[in-house]
């Protein structure tokens, strides 16, 4: 079964101190989330980056720095697929399902930020196309660990077949 690594929202607008999305100190999950990449190119499984870019004037802005992304994770440009998104789910008015069905992909790893808004929209969309679904918990990120353990007990309550997961244990398999 082919699977890919999707990541979202890993940009640069989470990690500015001056930002209202600023989530705090999370270079313990990039350090994971580096293993997971290497893991999976390592097997020569796709790795996809999703970055999310607002209209508006409260962060996100397209063109900066705020939507690249983030400093010190190992994305690799031409080699890894980077989807562009401007609205929570990563398949609404993307090409990714293309993308996917190119790469007759039929599980999905995924992992990002907000674990209770994008991640979780991510999740829903994907499992609601048939996919298989693994989450990587450790790599997730919420503005905080009560939000963040709720949204995965939720997901995992509400579709049992999704698999809950750490960095370590995918990496091992």
């Amino acid at each position: 079964m082919p699977s890919a690594l999707l990541i979202v929202d890993y940009e640069n607008e989470w990690i500015n101190k001056d930002s209202e999305y600023f989530v705090g100190d999370i270079s313990d999950k990039i350090a994971r989330l580096n293993q997971l990449i290497k893991s999976f190119r390592g097997k020569n499984l796709p790795v996809i980056f999703v970055r999310h870019i607002e209209e508006d004037d409260v962060g996100f802005k397209e063109n900066t720095k705020a939507v690249e992304i983030m400093d010190g994770v190992e994305f690799q440009k031409g080699k890894d697929t980077l989807i562009t998104k401007y609205a929570v789910s990563p398949f609404f008015n993307t090409d990714l399902d293309e993308i996917l069905a190119d790469l007759e992909v039929n599980e999905l790893v995924i992992t990002g930020i907000l674990t209770n808004l994008c991640v979780r929209s991510a999740v829903s969309d994907a499992y609601d196309r048939g996919f298989d679904i693994t989450i990587i918990t450790n790599t997730c990120v919420a503005f905080d660990e009560e939000t963040h353990e709720f949204t995965l007990e939720d997901l995992k309550e509400t579709r049992p077949e999704i698999e809950l997961k750490s960095v370590e244990e995918v990496v091992k398999e």
